[in-house]
């Protein structure tokens, strides 16, 4: 808590409790890393361009403050995005060229209605929910290998496991997901069963698997804000990095460090659940090649490896996904609205809202950042945004750990994911589940799972009286 010095101890505390819980006018720039953090007063969580539709559609519609143009722009994209993709030679040659391995045929297949997926039930194939592959850098030419695509490669099998394929082409294999049930008891009675998830990897169908195999579950993660997150200056997100966490609080967010492959250096990483890419444009095509079997400007091969046969397939040009249907891709991608704030007069969601800054959660969840005012693109430029992230990697503790590094990110480490339109997650996709991959099926399992650096905070959030719990699931739920 800051402290006034030459003031009574009592009434320093009573000036540093206003100062938490004063609002901030929707124009002032985030505080820095030492400044307690604001509270929102503005339900533009996504700026001028937020969006005030909480249904099922809540996470699909274009910046609010996008000319009619642009609008058109943004329909075109949609419907590269949402409509599937099919089996080279086609009619539809601008969209063909499917596969052959595949892990879904298009977008909104992952992004339920450009949200969240969701793990597979029992018995139920894999959709939304994926396995990252890769080995250990043992060698200078695996550590080069990593610098430029992140991970080492499986042999025969690549850096994600593709569960499905085109006709006359077979899957690479089958995913299976297990839960363990683990009870959470609180002082005062309340118990909480957490559902931990397992994986493993039958039926293998090109060769045996290493035994230094690493994996990585990944749940498609929503697409709301991309653009606007995009053009945060990196010395914003910087000035949060604490790598040796020089102030003693116990958070050391750090940067991740990927290859642009445009520009053909590495930079800041900012998408994905350990931050591995650097732009919308990238991220969306490298989906397309891991996902779907499609090459870009982006990515000249997919994620089909010697030996697999992929080249005995009809394409669907070179390359598959058209420069112009990409641009039109990443517009989208990067357009989609966030929803309003909801519910904030609500004297327990304005209690939540201290709870959540008081317990430490806003060390990682930044809540505000802005954008600049020269971005090129006038609807996302001088935003003041209530995104709830500091883009940097944080350790998460072994509960969390896949134990697969992913350029600079570790086993440990994960991107502080945004929080803006959280409480929509289940109206939009009601099977959507909460972190990485999608285990937590409520917010308060979501805030149990934490340790690592977040340890603390989930430790004060099990103190919390039953009532005060309830206020921070009612902030957590309004945002």
């Amino acid at each position: 808590m800051r402290q006034f010095p030459s003031l009574p101890p009592a009434l320093s505390a009573l000036l540093a409790a206003l100062v938490i819980s004063a609002p901030v006018s929707a124009n002032d720039a985030p505080v820095s890393a030492n400044d307690e953090p604001p509270i929102q007063n503005d339900p533009r969580s996504g700026g001028e361009g937020s969006v005030s539709q909480f249904d099922h559609n809540a996470y699909s519609l274009p910046l609010g403050n996008m000319s009619m143009t642009k609008r058109l722009d943004f329909s075109v994209g949609n419907s590269f995005f949402r409509n599937p993709w099919v089996v080279a030679p086609a009619s539809t040659d601008a969209r063909d060229g499917l596969g052959p391995l595949i892990n879904t045929n298009s977008c909104q297949g992952c992004h339920i209605k450009d949200g969240r997926g969701h793990p597979p039930a029992p018995g139920e194939a894999p959709v939304s929910l994926f396995l990252r592959l890769s080995l250990p850098a043992e060698s200078d030419e695996d550590h080069d290998i990593v610098r430029r695509t992140g991970a080492v490669p499986v042999p025969h099998y690549g850096r994600q496991l593709q569960t499905a394929a085109i006709p006359g082409a077979t899957p690479e294999a089958d995913m299976v997901r297990t839960l363990e049930d683990r009870e959470i008891s609180f002082d005062d009675g309340h118990r909480v069963v957490l559902a931990a998830p397992a994986y493993s990897i039958e039926n293998p169908a090109y060769g045996e698997l290493p035994e230094n195999l690493l994996t990585s579950p990944r749940v498609a993660p929503p697409m709301i804000g991309l653009g606007l997150l995009e053009v945060v200056d990196e010395a914003q997100i910087l000035a949060w990095a604490d790598e040796q966490d020089a102030d003693g609080d116990g958070i050391s967010g750090r940067p991740n460090r990927v290859w642009d492959v445009r520009q053909q250096a590495t930079v800041l990483g900012r998408f994905g659940w350990k931050a591995g890419e650097p732009t919308v444009e990238q991220q969306s095509l490298h989906a397309f090649a891991g996902d779907m079997g499609l090459t870009s400007r982006l990515a000249a091969s997919t994620d089909c490896m010697p030996g697999q046969g992929c080249e005995d397939f009809p394409d669907g040009g070179d390359p598959e996904v058209s420069d112009e249907v990409a641009d039109f891709i990443t517009f989208y991608a990067s357009s989609l609205a966030v929803p309003e704030r909801r519910d904030m007069d609500s004297p327990d969601v304005q209690a939540g809202a201290r709870h959540f800054n008081t317990l430490g959660c806003a060390s990682c969840h930044r809540p505000s950042l802005t954008t600049p005012e020269d971005t090129e693109r006038a609807e996302l430029a001088g935003q003041t945004l209530w995104a709830y992230t500091d883009m940097l990697l944080h350790d998460m503790g072994e509960g969390l750990a896949d134990g697969r590094p992913e350029y600079q990110a570790d086993g440990n480490e994960w991107r502080t994911p945004p929080l803006w339109g959280l409480g929509l997650a289940q109206s939009v996709n009601p099977q959507a589940g909460f972190l990485h991959d999608g285990r937590a099926r409520t917010l308060e399992e979501a805030i149990l799972w934490h340790a690592g650096e977040a340890e603390s905070s989930r430790n004060a959030y099990k103190a919390l009286e039953a009532h005060e719990r309830q206020q921070l699931l009612d902030f957590l739920n309004s945002l």
